[in-house]
């Protein structure tokens, strides 16, 4: 048996993913996600990430499946990510298969995980549901266009917070924050989760649930994210922050830009929004599709927010981010 496998049931055999799998699991992963696939650009990061553990199945030396576990909240959660079947495969069971394996594999490694916690961009209906205690649903905005279209774009916004008096100086400015130790003192402050109306108490961060705990400050510090607060005070009412642009396989090539808004203040979510994207604008190229991340009461006022521009459009109707949870 090789040495990276680490188990076999259900007439498939389970491995540790290696650098030498990439074009099996890719060739696995035709049109997942709608083209929104991550994977293409972050699979060779993922394998060698702490606290990661990255499964394939093969059937007959066939790669089969993947999925992928992250365990976070000091060593009691695995985030799940990134599960995909064969196209061949898919409707016989087998995403369940590879699911129990994972648990049990990660159980085994990392006997304090208790918990399982999970995002994903539809509804699987009540019967799965059932399976899951349903911690939040976060409303999710989408845009999309050309390059050359987002510095009218960012214009545009910029003259509507002017009209709207939000740039006053009276307003409640956002400030961005790159001191590390002034970051941790805004995500550890146990009121936070309360002032902003954290779902399920947790920063999801790019699709990554993440308790506010000292551990999972060390993983987001590994992401290269870029974050605003509300900078009126001691006791920020919104924070924000961004993962940078990374390729997807969507319309044969393009830029994701994922953008993740917490509170509920729609002045301070257009202006994060918008200060968002002004700082990225420059590194756009091709097409970019857009997805903001927000409590739900503040879709409809951003969604018209950004109306208007024949170059940046609303690229899907609403649709919403549920955040799962259970045990293992």
């Amino acid at each position: 048996m090789a040495s990276h496998c680490v188990g076999e049931s259900d007439g498939l055999t389970f491995y540790l993913a290696r650098p030498e799998d990439y074009d099996d699991v890719m060739a696995i992963s035709h049109d997942i996600y709608g083209g929104m696939d991550y994977l293409p650009h972050r699979y060779h990061s993922w394998i060698t990430e702490p606290g990661r553990v990255v499964i394939i199945a093969r059937r007959d030396e066939k790669l089969v499946a993947l999925e992928s576990g992250l365990v976070v909240d000091g060593g009691e959660t695995v985030v799940v990510e990134g599960l995909r079947v064969s196209p061949h495969e898919r409707g016989c069971g087998l995403a369940g298969v590879i699911q129990t394996f994972a648990d049990g594999y990660v159980k085994k490694i990392h006997p304090r995980v208790k918990s399982k916690r999970l995002t994903r961009g539809d509804d699987p209906g009540p019967e799965k549901l059932r399976k899951f205690a349903l911690l939040a649903r976060r409303a999710v905005l989408s845009l999309w266009g050309k390059s050359e279209g987002f510095d009218g774009f960012v214009s545009s916004l910029k003259q509507k917070l002017l009209a709207s008096g939000v740039s006053n100086s009276s307003f409640r400015p956002l400030v961005s924050v790159q001191d590390s130790g002034a970051l941790q003192a805004v995500l550890l402050d146990p009121d936070l989760p309360s002032r902003l109306q954290l779902p399920g108490a947790a920063l999801i961060q790019d699709w990554q649930p993440l308790r506010l705990v000292q551990s999972n400050l060390q993983i987001l510090a590994r992401r290269d994210l870029t974050w605003f607060i509300d900078g009126s005070g001691e006791k920020p009412m919104f924070l924000s922050l961004h993962t940078p642009l990374y390729p997807v396989p969507f319309d044969g090539g393009s830029l994701r830009f994922n953008i993740d808004l917490y509170g509920t203040d729609p002045s301070l979510a257009k202006t994060a929004l918008t200060a968002h994207l002004d700082r990225v604008k420059s590194d756009l190229q091709g097409m970019v599709v857009v997805h903001i991340y927000m409590h739900q009461t503040l879709w409809k006022e951003l969604q018209q927010f950004c109306e208007g521009h024949e170059m940046v459009r609303q690229f899907r109707d609403y649709w919403e981010q549920l955040f799962l949870e259970r045990d293992i």
